[in-house]
């Protein structure tokens, strides 16, 4: 979350993009604190105890109020329902530690290193009602070889996904720019 904030205040997403809300659902969330001090707005919702389905419902319903282009996912570790998923349908990305079409869900740094393999790759993908299931935006392998304990693993493949991210979110935002341009030059009389 941090890197795509700064990537926004002065990295590849400055002039493309602005944080609207960083929210979490756990009000303690050291995420929330960080991105407050970096200037931006935070909100959040307890989850613990609450059906899914109306928690989705009513996270949807506050974050709708900020008027997000794209709802970013970094560090939240909850599976979405259709209840979150159909407000922002095609404008939820996800970044995953391992190619989709092999290992979906947690731990994936864990696997790649108890597998022993020589590369993984970092996924950027939209998310729909399946895990890691969504439309594949972008993906960056990561060498492994020589890793010998899993913090490198996870050193490794954190570089990547820190920059593959915002990369990926810097030219969605100006392929939808291009589009609305084309769009608006074709309707013109």
């Amino acid at each position: 979350m941090l890197s795509l904030v700064q990537a926004a205040k002065s990295g590849v997403l400055q002039d493309l993009a602005e944080v609207a809300v960083v929210f979490s659902n756990k009000p303690d969330a050291p995420g929330l604190e960080l991105a407050a001090a970096q200037g931006c707005p935070i909100a959040s919702l307890p989850s613990q105890g609450r059906k899914r389905e109306t928690f989705d419902a009513e996270a949807a319903a506050m974050l709708q109020q900020y008027q997000p282009d794209f709802v970013v996912l970094a560090g939240y570790m909850r599976i979405l329902s259709p209840a979150f998923i159909q407000p922002f349908a095609g404008r939820i990305l996800n970044i995953h530690p391992a190619d989709t079409h092999q290992h979906q869900g947690l731990h994936a740094y864990e696997w790649a290193f108890d597998n022993k393999l020589t590369e993984t790759k970092i996924t950027v993908h939209l998310v729909d009602e399946g895990l890691d299931t969504g439309p594949i935006l972008a993906q960056e392998p990561v060498d492994l070889r020589g890793a010998e304990t899993l913090a490198e693993v996870e050193r490794r493949g954190l570089a990547v996904e820190h920059r593959l991210y915002a990369e990926t979110l810097a030219e969605l935002i100006k392929k939808e720019r291009h589009a609305e341009r084309s769009e608006a030059s074709r309707m013109q009389p």
